[in-house]
């Protein structure tokens, strides 16, 4: 393994509090996610892939409750996987053809890693829950952040495999847990155009326009 990030400090080490980097704002500012089906080998694996799960987890998380986790998936698991998936459909859809049924199996086989967040709440906490899943949505964009820096493109799904208590359960969820996503790594097959993006300052008021009316 080469290792791409540094070693994170001794706890209570004194940090910056800014890093400027133009090749950071480069990334920020060109980020794009890889198209779902543009994802070949190899993938972060072993070591490498531990990193990025440790990059990943460096996200705002107020009262440090860390209220998410990771299941992973690469190898022979992302089969395995796939078959659980297309049993719970079969369940679910009894007339479903055999290609419809290849294609459920065939979810986890579109990237050579793929990596389940769960959000996993403090349900007693006084911190919102609305607030801890927010910090498990930024593991999400974290870890593709991590990834595309280390030269890994990615991709964050959620589909109906994110939203079925089979699905849950398969994954060994408890009470109050959910899929904030699937995470597909690999190495990019295609280059992927830009999207249109509205303006941000359609998305943008200013508190005093929304006093005076």
């Amino acid at each position: 393994m080469t290792q791409r990030f540094p070693t994170p400090p001794a706890r209570g080490t004194c940090m910056l509090p800014t890093r400027p980097s133009a090749e950071a704002r480069a990334l920020l500012a060109l980020r794009r996610s890889a198209g779902k089906n543009t994802l070949g080998s190899p993938g972060p694996a072993g070591a490498d892939l531990q990193e990025l799960l440790t990059v990943a987890a460096r996200v705002p998380d107020h009262r440090r409750l860390e209220p998410w986790r990771f299941v992973t998936f690469t190898g022979e698991e992302r089969a395995a996987f796939g078959q659980t998936i297309a049993h719970i459909y079969k369940a679910d859809t009894p007339d479903a053809d055999d290609a419809c049924l290849a294609m459920e199996a065939g979810r986890p086989l579109r990237a050579p890693t793929v990596i389940c967040v769960i959000s996993s709440p403090d349900l007693a906490h006084k911190t919102p829950v609305w607030e801890q899943e927010l910090s498990a949505g930024a593991v999400c964009q974290n870890l593709l952040l991590a990834a595309n820096a280390a030269g890994w493109a990615g991709v964050w799904l959620t589909e109906w495999i994110a939203f079925h208590a089979g699905i849950d359960t398969a994954l060994g969820l408890t009470a109050g847990e959910r899929i904030a996503g699937f995470i597909y790594l690999g190495t990019a097959t295609a280059t992927p155009p830009e999207r249109p993006r509205a303006p941000i300052a359609d998305k943008t008021r200013a508190y005093s326009d929304i006093v005076s009316g």
